[in-house]
């Protein structure tokens, strides 16, 4: 079979399992009931652009979401929107794998962040306002002991189809290092299996900004001659500065900002 046609072969097969995913899912994929607050039309405007400047990182640096808008968040990140908008990013990435020319060296890279990319937190920040509060590491990570973050099931597809193809994976995460086994545990319970290097913040990346954190560890990659055609993240921070995959993917998050 020609590559062209088996890339189109996995884009059909893809594209069914996606459509599957609200049937039948484990509990290691993400479940969580839709909310249908009343967001009246005015909020409802607010919010939809205030989203948009999210995602398209105009609204720069933000503690918290709008007051406003909490009603809104919920209702998306709980809804077939925010489900929607994450298989479109992932149908986007396969489009992009099917124009490559794999080097076939071993050195074909994918990365992948961790949080709110692979593995779901809502139901931890079902607890906390769903971006309401202001971040507070220390019941975060007693979350992330518990190594029960659900998969984003889209995400978990594109990640089995990159495997498939020969993909060197690296999770690239701003976790840190003694967070190592929780994290490894969670990642197998929700199905992520065979890659290649999972990085985590070590003492002397405690206080650098994400994406100079990301950008040095994505340097030592490619100083290790791997070619990164990939990035995947629900931050800029993880896909900008330099040493860049040749495409990022930017999944939505509207909860939270990390600079």
């Amino acid at each position: 079979m020609a590559a062209s046609d088996r890339f189109s072969v996995l884009a059909i097969l893809f594209l069914f399992f996606l459509g599957q995913i609200p049937n039948a899912l484990p509990q290691s994929i993400i479940q969580i009931s839709p909310r249908n607050h009343r967001v009246s039309d005015q909020d409802l405007l607010y919010c939809d652009s205030w989203r948009f400047s999210v995602e398209t990182n105009d609204a720069g640096f933000w503690p918290t979401i709008p007051k406003r808008c909490e009603n809104y968040v919920e209702n998306y990140v709980t809804g077939d929107r925010y489900r929607s908008d994450s298989e479109f990013v992932a149908g986007d990435s396969l489009a992009f794998v099917r124009s490559l020319q794999m080097n076939d060296d071993g050195k074909d890279a994918w990365i992948f962040d961790i949080d709110e990319t692979l593995l779901s937190n809502l139901p931890y920040y079902e607890a906390h306002g769903f971006g309401a509060e202001v971040f507070d590491e220390t019941p975060f990570d007693d979350w992330v002991d518990l190594a029960e973050a659900p998969a984003l099931a889209a995400s978990l597809s594109l990640y089995n189809e990159l495997e498939q193809l020969g993909f060197k994976i690296f999770l690239l995460t701003g976790r840190s290092e003694y967070q190592r086994n929780a994290t490894e545990k969670n990642l197998l319970y929700s199905g992520y299996k065979n890659w290649e290097r999972l990085i985590l913040r070590g003492p002397s990346d405690q206080h650098k900004p994400a994406i100079v954190y990301k950008s040095e560890k994505r340097s030592e990659l490619v100083n290790e001659g791997y070619t990164i055609h990939g990035s995947s993240g629900d931050q800029w921070s993880d896909l900008m500065g330099f040493a860049v995959a040749q495409r990022s993917f930017k999944l939505p998050n509207p909860m939270y900002y990390i600079a």
